[in-house]
């Protein structure tokens, strides 16, 4: 009985080794994907654009197993708001954290804790693993074109007369990168066009609309108008629309709702430039959690920039962008 006993005493010793290795290994494995998170952060969670940057980043992390909290401020004005976020979000010690960033310096701390993937809005910093963007200085060339174009099929092939430009916020980077390249290709290509007013506005879409209405009263010949953002050509949209001037002032817009997909069919907005925002949000959660695990991945990655035209907004690729899936 006794030999018996210390028989049964060893066994026990065995498995309680064994289990406690066993242990041991699956304590230090890895975390499997499902328990990393990667918060995505971007300017304004009420906007049909941003919102279509979350749905890209909500369908990544389906896909990808990860856990991904969607969050940002009020407006895209509210960039204390934004930092605050960033600084909470960080504090929870995630596997890396997606922001479209309104400044860098909070980038720049943030970093140094966590890795940064930064999506839709350049911010002067280095600080990023990556970064996901449109070339925003190309989508002001594209919008200049785009502005041409409509200006010369209303005036007889013509490409001459005044034009104003409108920017939603002063010191946004990407809305300054607009800028920058919409001034540079009239400069370079269209003599005949001439940049009478070069407008801040205070990210409302009234404030845009005042604006546009009294350039349209103080400027008889003013032949088109750029509005570098969604909200800035919801405003000028309803200037045109309200003055009977469709087909007439010609307008070009950045992004797209079911409000500037209606001006655009009902020839209110001559042409839209739209990024790629669901590519962002799904490319950027994708890019984090490779840096993550430290794989390496480009450090600047452009995701385009299109002009949609009544002509062309029902081809599949347009409309593809023009209706994403917001699932």
């Amino acid at each position: 009985m006794k030999f018996v006993t210390n028989i049964l005493n060893r066994r026990a010793f065995v498995a309680l080794a064994a289990a406690s290795m066993l242990a041991g290994v699956l304590h230090s494995a890895p975390a499997s994907a499902a328990d990393v998170t990667i918060p995505i952060i971007v300017k304004d969670t009420t906007s049909f654009y941003w919102q279509i940057v979350l749905a890209g980043a909500r369908k990544a992390g389906k896909d990808l197993g990860v856990n991904v909290p969607e969050l940002g401020a009020q407006a895209e004005t509210d960039v204390n708001g934004q930092i605050s976020i960033l600084e909470n979000a960080v504090a929870g010690t995630p596997a890396a954290v997606v922001i479209a960033p309104t400044e860098a310096k909070p980038i720049d701390e943030a970093a140094t804790k966590v890795k940064i993937i930064g999506i839709d809005s350049g911010a002067d910093s280095k600080a990023f693993t990556s970064f996901l963007t449109t070339d925003n200085i190309q989508g002001g060339r594209v919008a200049a074109d785009g502005l041409a174009a409509a200006i010369g099929e209303a005036n007889g092939g013509k490409i001459e007369g005044d034009v104003a430009l409108i920017t939603a916020l002063p010191g946004a980077g990407s809305l300054e990168q607009r800028a920058q390249g919409f001034k540079e290709q009239l400069a370079a290509k269209y003599p005949g066009l001439k940049l009478v007013a070069d407008k801040y506005a205070d990210g409302q879409a009234t404030t845009g609309l005042n604006i546009a209405t009294d350039l349209i009263t103080a400027n008889p010949n003013l032949k088109g108008i750029f509005a570098s953002n969604l909200i800035m050509a919801q405003g000028v949209g309803q200037a045109i629309a309200e003055n009977s001037l469709a087909g007439k002032v010609g307008l070009v817009g950045f992004d797209s709702d079911e409000k500037l997909i209606k001006f655009l069919n009902d020839g209110v907005i001559s042409a839209l430039v739209v990024q790629d925002p669901y590519r962002m949000g799904y490319d950027g959660i994708k890019t984090a959690l490779a840096a993550s695990k430290g794989e390496k991945v480009e450090a600047n990655v452009d995701t385009g920039a299109n002009l949609v035209t009544k002509a062309n907004m029902k081809d599949p690729k347009i409309d593809a962008l023009l209706n994403p899936k917001l699932d």
